[in-house]
């Protein structure tokens, strides 16, 4: 990281410039899905999930469906259907070889969101993927994870990003493509923009369950 020249080496350091948190944020988190996570994750039709290989290079992935998608088992257990994607399977390698993972539960509209950090395993029985079928598919696996802690993270950055405020939001012909970032990244011979454009579009309409 030789581009940048100043960095901090110790907690010390890293102390004396943030400071100490509020006895208040010391106590909030706990370690197990009380009344108020549960009724936060039934109205979360999205989250983020952070999982990391055996060497700890980590990866971010996004999951998301219906509110309530992520079936509460118990206070100590949730479960998340795994759609059919697109076949990296980076998160589920990253499973199998270091179970740590940390997710973030979002809702729309709302700027607080809930943290869950805990240990994942990659689940198949039949009766926990049977109750989360869409249009008669069952996942094709489940995510469970042990929960080791839970705490409500504040709206501070949604808030000084404007996330949820749509006069922030930037004209959508003027957002990036996704069809050309792909197109320019893959360099796959026989293919273009617009075939990359319509590869997507009947992902999205055809293949979800």
């Amino acid at each position: 990281m030789r581009e940048f020249k100043n960095k901090i080496e110790t907690e010390e350091q890293l102390r004396q410039l943030i400071g100490v948190p509020s006895e208040l944020v010391n106590k909030k988190v706990i370690s197990y899905l009380d009344h108020n996570c549960i009724e936060f994750i039934s109205n979360s039709p999205f989250l983020v999930m952070s999982t990391a290989d055996k060497f700890g290079f980590c990866d971010v992935s996004p999951r998301g469906d219906h509110a309530g998608f992520v079936q509460v088992i118990n206070e100590k257990h949730l479960i998340i259907p795994e759609r059919p994607g697109n076949r990296r399977i980076d998160s589920l390698r990253n499973i199998l070889s270091n179970p740590k993972i940390g997710l973030l539960f979002f809702i729309p509209g709302l700027g607080e969101t809930l943290r869950v950090n805990g240990k994942a395993a990659l689940v198949t029985d039949d009766d926990l993927l049977n109750k989360m079928a869409i249009k008669g598919k069952k996942p094709l696996l489940g995510i469970g994870v042990e929960v080791e802690e839970c705490f409500i993270h504040c709206a501070k950055a949604f808030i000084r990003s404007g996330f949820w405020d749509p006069d922030t939001w930037t004209e959508k012909t003027l957002l990036p493509s996704a069809s050309k970032m792909l197109f320019e990244h893959a360099k796959l011979p026989g293919t273009s923009v617009d075939s990359i454009q319509k590869k997507l579009e009947e992902s999205y309409s055809n293949r979800l369950y």
